[in-house]
């Protein structure tokens, strides 16, 4: 045993009766000294053992009546403690601001959405969604994507968010819409190669069909009795890489009986196996075909819990392939038609 060792861990004399058996945690020999001396001056009746961190004071508590904690120590933790909750409240309030509670009255609509950080983290990221029925009927559906991860890029996705949300309330036309939200960016973002994809879906009043807008997002795909489909439209460069002025929009079939699965890169670019292989939209499709073959519905079933348990199941399913936590933000957005199906 050092030198300083045996110093660090000298038992105290047994307590004597009347003497308080008393328990010092402190790794500065000098506050130490500090300490038994105040003790001696005010003749208190004590027996003092002094250990220098609480794994050293573990096997010792049964026996004391009182422990005394390095005061600077318990200073620091209890700043840490404050700083951890002003965080999480932040991180709170960004989520909220990311993801919005729907606008939506057409009760033959459902909505399922999740989030989830990257990494495992608590740090939210970029990724943002909204929903919005306007006045006229049409539903107005918006994924987003800010490159990066940190309390810069989900402020500056509240931001866009938020720019979405009120041109929508506005009534203006989504190509205007469009050239509001890059204007934010291009305006907001603390960084020049900050940029952002999007998605964007108009659906029809009669639910039927939809005007969709690509800049540089992943399809959504569309879940129907016949299948899994991705949706295809024209690509925009999404903004921050290029300023666009025209926005093209593609006009896509729904149908009478569909779910509308919007979603950001995070979900499909996780491993598969241990090798440098990523999902993919090919390998989403086909983990969502698996699940809908296996849980055919029958009779009448809600859509609303089923695209509940199919984001669970799909989500989990695509961690499990990825061997753990995914490294990207991922945002998911479910868009059902009609609320209750008969089968």
């Amino acid at each position: 045993m050092t030198r300083d060792a045996a110093q660090a861990r000298v038992p105290a004399p047994a307590a004597v009766p009347g003497q308080v058996q008393v328990l010092l945690i402190e790794d500065d020999d000098g506050d130490a000294l500090l300490v038994q001396e105040y003790l001696a001056d005010a003749g208190a009746p004590v027996a003092l053992d002094r250990v220098r961190s609480i794994t050293e004071a573990k096997p010792l508590l049964s026996t004391a009546a009182c422990v005394l904690l390095d005061l600077d120590r318990f200073e620091e933790m209890q700043q840490q403690l404050r700083v951890a909750q002003i965080y999480a409240r932040e991180n709170a309030r960004l989520e909220r601001g990311l993801l919005p509670s729907p606008l939506l009255s057409d009760t033959r609509l459902t909505v399922a959405t999740r989030y989830s950080p990257g990494g495992g983290q608590s740090l939210v990221g970029g990724d943002f969604f909204d929903l919005v029925e306007a006045a006229d009927g049409w539903v107005h559906l918006v994924i987003g994507d800010v490159c990066g991860r940190g309390p810069e890029e989900a402020a500056l996705g509240v931001c866009l968010r938020v720019a979405w949300r009120t041109m929508v309330l506005a009534g203006r036309p989504m190509a205007e819409v469009l050239s509001a939200v890059q204007q934010v960016l291009e305006h907001e973002r603390h960084e020049e190669r900050l940029f952002a994809t999007l998605c964007m879906m108009s659906v029809a009043p009669d639910r039927t069909h939809a005007l969709l807008h690509l800049a540089g997002h992943p399809p959504p795909l569309l879940l129907t009795p016949d299948g899994v489909s991705e949706l295809r439209a024209l690509v925009n460069a999404p903004p921050g890489i290029a300023h666009t002025q025209d926005w093209p929009v593609s006009e896509v079939a729904l149908g009478g009986n569909w779910t509308l699965l919007m979603y950001t890169d995070g979900l499909i670019e996780g491993r598969i196996g241990s090798g440098p292989e990523r999902l993919g939209s090919d390998g989403l499709t086909e983990i969502i075909e698996t699940y809908l073959r296996a849980a055919p519905p029958t009779g009448q079933w809600e859509r609303k819990p089923r695209d509940e348990r199919l984001l669970d199941s799909l989500i989990g399913r695509v961690r499990e392939l990825n061997g753990g936590d995914l490294d990207d933000d991922l945002a998911v957005l479910a868009l059902g038609f009609p609320a209750v199906v008969g089968t």
